[in-house]
């Protein structure tokens, strides 16, 4: 008797728009007659297999049926630095009377590579390994010649994939199955999200989820959801650390059942954990592992920029009916999303092409209203021309910035929604790729939507790629709007144009894609690489961006050792995930590369480099294939994953923070000014951070409670004085009305009064230009740049630089800023933090203005009207009470004032110790020194200006 064992391996995904894949398995078997004395050493190994907890015996023979029984379903997660490392187990039995097909059933994300499947069959194990795809199928092909398997491929292009298993086994038979895959977690407004699809298809005696999250600058977001039915909604439990969270689903047998008294699982569906992570700063998070770097930038809390839209839409007659009704409402709600600073136009097609508007045009309220009746009414009919469709949409938008319409720091883009394939005009899809590609400019992007199954995916992900844009698949079903609206809003907020991430010099390589045409908000921008080998322990990246309004440079420093430290004591984080995502990454990069390899030669050449990379980390690729293997070698079965041309080359590449599928590249725009970068920049090269402030060895400064130094050049002479406000009081520093210049700072008190008295610091020191409409806001906190209509934050956390209409801000991490004006007037401003548990002290600013300050000659405040030297003669030097300190007699500005000698501190240099500064110290809130009385220099809010300056300073 040699009856036939059948394993089907149907390998689909879960989110992503790429190629669907499946495998199917037949392998020959023989078993023995059940009086053949070998029968019972396989029954042996089967019993031994099948063992179970007393407990779940008694679950396991409650539920055994006449058919087939799941002893156990076990799905586990392990997801570290948004890198996921999933495995899938299930036992099952033949527990009929005679044999017969069992089956499992388990979907993945499409963006996930198998990285290894094994099953056991009545003891015996099959075991996989990644080779390339013809040594895998010429080994499978030996096993087949033998008798001993055999294999079909076939394509699938469902929405969901799925894994399916399906085994043909005698009666007692207890099989295992084991399956890996591995994804990165993308980031898509404003969350990471891992889903788990769940059908175990029957009852299960130990049913068990666990999802292991580990990310090592914290969590600030952990939710669950789930489709299962509203009788699960309470059985998932979370427990959340600050860097560690733990999802646990376990349902127990009496809640799997359909109802009270069903045999039948209740469950099928998908378990949804959604999470985001802290960032200290938007300079990005860097992470060293196992040699390998992972640098994540995703800033937030910035002005979007202005957007160029053209609308392209197919109304050929394959969208009639429901597809146009979808596009239609989606339409109208991305209209709505449009701000009044966006432009915009429509153009629809079939054989004919069609503008709304043959310019670009405001997204006010009359036009949107124009726009919406304009689609309501599109009756779709006849074929499709998207070549001309493409030539008109970039047409408007040459013609727009030929005119100066556009502004240099918008975005610019095409989104093209069709449902077919092109039927009238130019049909050609490589010429119609190569027509666009000509006369795009390198600032426009496009960005392509395909409705169904019916268009070529392939081409229009080729064509978005190749124009600094991404694919996406519409599934043509119930929720299609809301699909377009979803990636509507995953495009509309831009945030940064001509991002750029790199390193120093020798300290990097095989460096992923560094350079990026644009961010958008609530997305992520991921680079890669190996760390080279050196004797540094500290790594550094430098992020470059253009803003809505400013130019910005990030400096990011990381320990090389202190992660995988931290790694070793975390029991259930994935070891090794850096080296697999910088894998991962460059494998899907390639792949887009080799889709776009202009000759035969170079693709080649790539494909060779997949292949090198997918064997040596175990990945499932569409060029490599996973063979699992008998232990002796003797029957093999092939995993297989053909390219379908309709489901596009890279197997859903997804959203990629508006990144392309290219490798690293040169720049194709003009850096700034102020960024010095070396020429041209390859990967491993880096641009030169922000550089400090040459600190100047005189200068004026207000640090501690609040200690007013003034250096007298001419005199060569310090001078002190505090100030005896309260807090809560702005204290003006400098007020330039002839510059446009006012430097304030607002005090602070200690926790509690010493000896009766509150200290006070500044806790807020303000610059504000008027010229520009600038302010910014140092505070203990971060710093804050507004303009009037957009406000930046920026943290403590990390060194940055930004520049905008003349102001230049240069952040020190966790030290200083230093704000400059014109390159005329400069101010530092320094972070003093205190031991949180200190009884009275808190974290306190030090503000320090150079002497070569240029203002203008109405300058006046606490600090600024000494800009104008006074005379200052001291005399009658002796003693004082306190034997340290000597006393005089100052004169100024026909005063006469009694002073003390003695010394504060200089914070620029050792902000722990500080260095000291011999003055003659002023009494009284120093009256007598500076002009008036210290109130007349309080003002009523940051931004203020001095009202005293407009009196004729005294001579």
């Amino acid at each position: 008797m040699r009856p036939r064992f059948l394993l089907s391996l149907l390998l689909l995904g879960l989110a992503g728009l790429g190629k669907g894949r499946c495998f199917e398995f037949v392998i020959d078997g023989e078993w023995e007659d059940e009086q053949a004395p070998g029968l019972r050493e396989v029954r042996t190994r089967h019993e031994r297999a099948a063992v179970l907890t007393s407990e779940e015996q008694e679950d396991f023979e409650a539920i055994r049926g006449d058919d087939i029984t799941v002893k156990s379903y076990k799905v586990e997660s392990r997801i570290t630095s948004r890198f996921a490392h999933t495995t899938v187990r299930s036992s099952v039995v033949n527990s009929g009377s005679k044999a017969q097909t069992i089956g499992f059933n388990v979907q993945i994300p499409k963006r996930a590579f198998i990285t290894n499947f094994t099953m056991n069959v009545n003891g015996i194990t099959f075991m996989g390994s990644v080779k390339e795809k013809t040594v895998a199928r010429n080994l499978y092909a030996q096993a087949r010649a033998k008798g001993k398997a055999a294999g079909i491929v076939r394509a699938n292009s469902q929405e969901m994939e799925t894994f399916k298993t399906e085994v043909h086994v005698p009666p007692g038979s207890n099989i295992e199955f084991e399956l890996h895959y591995q994804e990165m977690m993308q980031r898509r407004l404003g969350s990471y999200q891992h889903t788990l699809h769940l059908q175990p298809g029957r009852l299960v005696p130990h049913f068990q989820v666990d999802v292991y999250i580990y990310e090592p600058n914290g969590i600030a977001l952990l939710e669950t959801s789930n489709d299962l039915g509203q009788k699960f909604a309470n059985l998932v439990t979370m427990t959340k650390s600050p860097e560690k969270a733990h999802v646990v689903f376990k349902p127990n047998l009496q809640q799997q059942r359909k109802c009270d008294n069903c045999t039948q699982s209740a469950i099928d569906g998908a378990l949804t954990v959604k999470y985001d992570v802290k960032r200290d700063s938007n300079a990005g998070e860097l992470q060293v592992s196992d040699g390998h770097f992972v640098h994540f930038f995703a800033p937030s809390n910035m002005s979007p920029l202005p957007k160029n839209i053209v609308f392209v839409i197919d109304v050929s007659g394959s969208m009639w009916g429901v597809k146009m009704k979808q596009t239609v409402e989606a339409m109208r709600a991305i209209l709505d999303d449009l701000a009044f600073d966006d432009q915009f136009s429509i153009i629809d097609f079939n054989h004919n092409v069609r503008c709304w508007s043959e310019d670009l045009v405001p997204g006010s309220s009359i036009q949107i209203a124009d726009a919406k009746k304009y689609i309501e009414n599109i009756k779709p009919s006849g074929g499709t021309n998207i070549n001309e469709a493409l030539m008109k949409a970039i047409q408007i938008l040459l013609r727009a910035s030929s005119q100066g319409l556009i502004d240099p720091r918008s975005v610019s883009m095409i989104i093209l929604v069709s449902d077919g394939d092109p039927t009238v005009g130019e049909i050609k899809l490589s010429a119609i790729q190569k027509n666009v590609k000509k006369v795009m400019r390198d600032d426009f992007s496009l960005f392509s939507l395909g409705i169904g199954f019916d268009v070529d995916y392939d081409f229009l992900e080729r064509m978005a790629m190749e124009n600094r844009g991404i694919a996406q698949r519409i599934f043509a079903n119930h929720d299609a709007a809301e699909q377009l609206r979803t990636f509507y809003r995953q495009v509309s907020n831009p945030l940064l144009r001509k991002i750029a991430v790199q390193f120093p010099e020798d300290s990097v390589s095989d460096v992923t894609q560094n350079q990026f045409d644009k961010y958008f908000g609530g997305s992520e921008l991921v680079v890669a690489g190996k760390v080279k080998p050196s004797d540094s322990d500290t790594l550094t990246s430098f992020t470059t961006a253009s803003g809505a309004l400013l130019d910005i440079t990030l400096e990011t420093e990381v320990d090389t050792s202190e992660l995988d430290e931290a790694l070793a004591k975390q029991q259930h984080s994935f070891t090794g995930f850096a080296r697999q995502m910088w894998a991962y990454m460059s494998i899907k990069q390639m792949m887009g590369e080799r889709t776009l390899a202009p000759t035969a030669a170079k693709k080649r050449k790539i494909t060779q480099r997949i292949l090198a990379l997918a064997t040596e980390h175990q990945f499932v690729t569409p060029l490599t294939a996973l063979l699992v293997e008998s232990e002796d070698s003797t029957e093999r079965l092939l995993a297989d994953s053909p390219k379908d041309p309709k489901q596009g080359c890279c197997s859903g590449s997804g959203m990629g923070g508006g990144s392309r599928l290219l490798p690293p590249v040169k720049m194709v725009y003009q850096p700034p000014p102020w960024v010095q970068m070396s020429t041209p920049a390859p990967p491993s090269h880096a641009i030169k951070g922000p550089e400090e402030w040459a600190l100047p060895s005189r200068v004026n400064l207000v640090d501690n409670d609040p200690h007013f130094i003034v250096h007298l050049p001419r005199s060569n002479m310090d001078v002190c004085f505090n100030i005896d406000s309260q807090p809560g009081h702005i204290l003006n520093l400098v007020s330039d009305r002839g510059a446009g210049v006012a430097v304030n700072g607002r005090l602070i008190s200690g926790k509690k009064p010493v000896n009766g008295r509150d200290k006070t610091y500044f806790g807020l020191i303000s610059v504000h230009y008027r010229p520009a409409g600038i302010s910014v806001a140092v505070g203990t906190d971060g710093v804050a740049l507004a303009d009037g209509v957009n406000r930046h934050n920026f943290t403590w956390a990390a060194t940055a630089e930004i520049v905008q209409d003349g102001v230049r801000i240069s952040i020190v991490k966790d030290s200083q800023v230093t704000v400059s004006i014109g390159g005329e007037i400069q101010v530092m401003v320094l972070l003093h933090r205190v031991w949180k548990k200190h009884p009275v002290n808190v974290d306190f600013l030090g503000v320090y203005l150079p002497n070569d300050n240029r203002y203008s000659p109405r300058v006046h405040g606490l600090i600024g009207q000494f800009s104008r030297e006074p005379e200052v003669h001291i005399s009658n030097i002796h003693d004082g009470a306190d034997p340290l300190k000597m006393e005089a007699t100052m004169e100024v500005k026909g005063n006469k004032l009694q002073v003390t000698r003695g010394w504060q501190k200089d914070y620029r240099r050792d902000k722990r110790r500080g260095s000291d500064i011999y003055c003659w110290f002023v009494h009284n809130s120093g009256k007598g020194f500076i002009d008036g009385h210290f109130g007349a220099y309080i003002v009523p809010d940051l931004d203020a200006f001095l009202s005293l300056e407009e009196r004729s300073p005294p001579q």
